[in-house]
């Protein structure tokens, strides 16, 4: 009986150990418990909020800096379109979120209500408040699966409709391809912004290449229906890319907006933004949505944000053009540049260089954003266009060959290289973008034409 007891104990002490190993890295607060003042206060955990707090925190040392982000999952985004072409299995894109709080920092388990720039403070959804020195606003953009008449009763009812922007409907997208069996595939593009314009092209060349590889390509039409009046909006690569719609046979619809999904008919309803008035209709066999995206209703409702709704920043510093203790990151901001994770990891060496100098009574305009942004292009199984460019659209490349092909290598940077670098470099604050790397490599210049 002794000997039990013993043995119980023990096993007691070995998972309280465990306990204390999975959580040693987090402080996770109510608003009760948590401190008054913050030096820095990031409202967001998401890549753009876990990648500044991790920097700042081996700045200012523990229980300085925290993190207001309700989540209990954190998501790396960038992989869904891998997952909704069934290449990688979309539970390996998420983890839990107390596991990527930065060691020291505070995680305010809470939601941003109501933002007071002016006394340096904001009122979480329970009504307390939680005062800073400094602010980054990393919040990102919602989702809007409302936005579009009908969607969300199709993708409930119709098992052919669907959408990889969640963690739970991207789950559906592959298992729909693999049931195609010939007609209308469609795959559609919003309104502007969204995050990664490049996404919904992706998952339609990954399908596209499924029908060819299974025998279906002669069964049906691919569309790509988008709202902008190219396949994409940088000069090189759009060239490159309608190579790929010619040589296979895409239909290309542009300034075309999806207005309504009629799955009881399995239609979907369009827009024609050069026609006013205009409206027809496609039947479907298989309907892609990408769902118009926007900022939440915290930050549209602040004083932090311009006319549209986006956090208000000086393109070139980061810093907020009212509050000069306020600066912002990410989607939710209004730089004019494609809202992706590359973009994020090049503003946030900007970013901490700029908020950094300004604690320390420095020059917070010393760096400069130049608005790069990335997109790897998925054109197949096995191929990718690497586009890089900046604030004027032009091609910013990292590698010294010509980017604007197709490639292999390319593939196998997005699929295994990069969430790789996510997990072990980018939400940790060691990963600022490719721009020292890109003056290195670029000595060498073989291939670029």
């Amino acid at each position: 009986m002794i000997a039990e007891v013993k043995l119980l104990n023990l096993k007691r002490s070995k998972l309280l150990l465990n306990n204390v190993i999975l959580f040693r890295n987090i402080s996770i607060s109510s608003a009760n418990n948590a401190k008054d003042n913050y030096k820095l206060v990031v409202v967001g955990g998401g890549s753009a909020g876990l990648n500044i707090s991790s920097r700042f925190v081996r700045k200012l040392g523990k229980n300085n800096v925290a993190i207001i982000e309700p989540s209990d999952w954190h998501l790396y985004q960038p992989g869904w379109t891998l997952a909704a072409g069934g290449v990688k299995n979309p539970d390996s894109f998420r983890r839990a979120q107390s596991k990527m709080i930065p060691r020291g920092v505070d995680w305010i388990k809470s939601k941003a209500s109501v933002f007071e720039p002016e006394s340096n403070s904001i009122t979480l959804d329970n009504g307390e408040k939680v005062k800073y020195d400094y602010l980054v606003m990393a919040t990102g953009i919602r989702i809007d699966f409302d936005g579009i008449k009908g969607l969300k009763e199709a993708m409930a009812n119709d098992e052919q409709v669907v959408s990889m922007y969640s963690h739970e409907t991207v789950k559906n997208v592959f298992p729909a391809i693999q049931r195609y069996k010939g007609g209308n595939a469609i795959f559609t593009f919003p309104k502007v912004p969204i995050k990664c314009p490049g996404a919904p092209q992706k998952v339609m060349y990954l399908a596209e290449d499924y029908f060819r590889k299974n025998g279906l390509r002669d069964k049906g039409d691919v569309y790509y229906c988008t709202t902008i009046p190219a396949i994409f909006g940088v000069k090189k690569y759009a060239e490159a890319l309608m190579e790929v719609v010619e040589k296979r046979n895409i239909k290309l619809n542009t300034l075309t907006h999806l207005i309504e999904v009629d799955y009881k008919n399995k239609q979907a309803v369009f827009e024609k933004l050069d026609q006013s008035g205009t409206i027809f209709r496609l039947d479907y066999s298989l309907l892609h949505v990408c769902p118009p995206m926007k900022p939440y209703d915290e930050i549209k409702n602040s004083p932090l944000v311009d006319q549209t709704g986006y956090v208000d920043l000086d393109k070139y510093t980061l810093q907020h053009k009212k509050y000069p203790n306020v600066f912002g990151i990410g989607d939710c901001t209004n730089l004019p540049t494609s809202k992706t994770a590359a973009a994020i990891a090049a503003e946030s060496s900007v970013l901490a260089t700029n908020l950094s100098n300004l604690m320390k009574g420095k020059d917070p305009t010393q760096a400069k954003y130049d608005g790069y942004t990335s997109c790897p292009l998925i054109t197949g199984y096995g191929r990718t266009i690497l586009a890089e460019f900046d604030y004027d659209g032009q091609p910013l490349e990292t590698f010294p060959i010509n980017q604007g092909k197709e490639r292999r290598t390319m593939f196998h940077l997005k699929s295994d290289f990069m969430p790789f670098l996510y997990w072990t470099a980018f939400v940790r604050g060691y990963w600022g973008g490719p721009g020292i790397y890109r003056k290195i490599l670029n000595i060498f210049s073989f291939g670029k034409n």
